[in-house]
């Protein structure tokens, strides 16, 4: 069965706290469940206490489909990157959440607001055999000790960002313990085909992001050479239907496959430009009458 979900992310920013900052926790998920979706992914503003927040989740309606884990196994000790996903993974239980996503953070540009998205930091083989090793482990705790899958997120601006780079990442990883979160928004934003990835890679595809691309917002990104906070900031993603993102082939590619799980709307957007509710709505009616999700 396919359940959707939404991303807090179009109400409040975790890397620009300042976006949505006047948008209190309750206002974003009763307008996420008043919207449709069934589950949503973790916020800054969510209540740290697993009861406080299945709480507030359960009267809505809601529970929680995955959360951002940023692995840093290129910047810091396996144990200390171990501490903190066992802490998360015990947090995610109390949900009976079966994904936990992220990606490798100790070498991005994705947080720096003035790197352009051209301007990667360089990866090393070593880089590579630590994020490999490292998530296999962690992979295998969260299978084992939690029935949790690990879905690794191709994201732009990290060292695992194109089709050939998450290959290289599924390769290079074992298929039990490591999946992938697969977003059309990050491949289409690193000029990668989203159709040809999703093709390639959804029989190994555990979590779906879908949002939407404005093409023109990202010309001018890689002409201009802006970072991808700013670039979000312009608008550069939107949610489902709203841009310039061909999704039919998508939506077809997954029905006719074997996926079970969430295709999350995760279109992180200002919310002064961009009224979330609004949003979260027409992605919603485009996800259920024309994807027919």
């Amino acid at each position: 069965m396919i359940q959707l979900g939404i991303a807090p992310i179009g109400w409040t920013n975790d890397d620009m706290p300042e976006l949505g900052k006047d948008i209190t926790f309750e206002q974003c998920v009763s307008e996420m469940a008043l919207a449709g979706y069934k589950g949503c992914e973790v916020g800054n503003k969510y209540p740290k206490d697993p009861s406080v927040l299945k709480r507030h989740l359960d009267i809505r309606g809601l529970t929680i489909c995955n959360q951002w884990f940023s692995y840093e196994f290129t910047s810091k000790p396996y144990e200390e990157v171990k501490k903190g996903f066992v802490e998360l993974l015990n947090f995610l239980k109390h949900f009976d959440t079966k994904v936990v996503g992220g990606a490798e953070c100790g070498n991005t540009i994705q947080g720096e607001y003035n790197t352009p998205v051209t301007q990667r930091k360089k990866v090393t083989n070593e880089d590579w055999k630590k994020l490999t090793t490292g998530l296999n482990e962690l992979g295998k705790i969260a299978l084992n000790d939690f029935g949790i899958q690990l879905s690794y997120h191709h994201h732009m601006g990290t060292m695992v960002q194109t089709i050939e780079e998450t290959e290289r990442l599924l390769n290079e990883t074992q298929e039990e313990y490591v999946s992938l979160n697969y977003d059309c928004g990050h491949f289409d934003f690193s000029n990668e085909d989203p159709i040809e990835a999703l093709k390639k890679f959804i029989g190994r595809t555990k979590h779906i992001h879908f949002k939407d691309v404005r093409q023109n917002i990202k010309e001018q990104v890689y002409k201009e050479n802006i970072s991808f906070l700013k670039a979000v900031k312009m608008g550069i993603y939107t949610v489902p239907g709203d841009g310039n993102l061909n999704m039919k082939p998508l939506a077809d590619i997954i029905h006719n496959s074997s996926y079970e799980g969430w295709i999350v709307v995760e279109a992180e957007q200002d919310p002064a430009n961009a009224n979330p509710f609004e949003y979260a709505q027409k992605g919603y009616q485009f996800m259920t009458e024309i994807l027919k999700f």
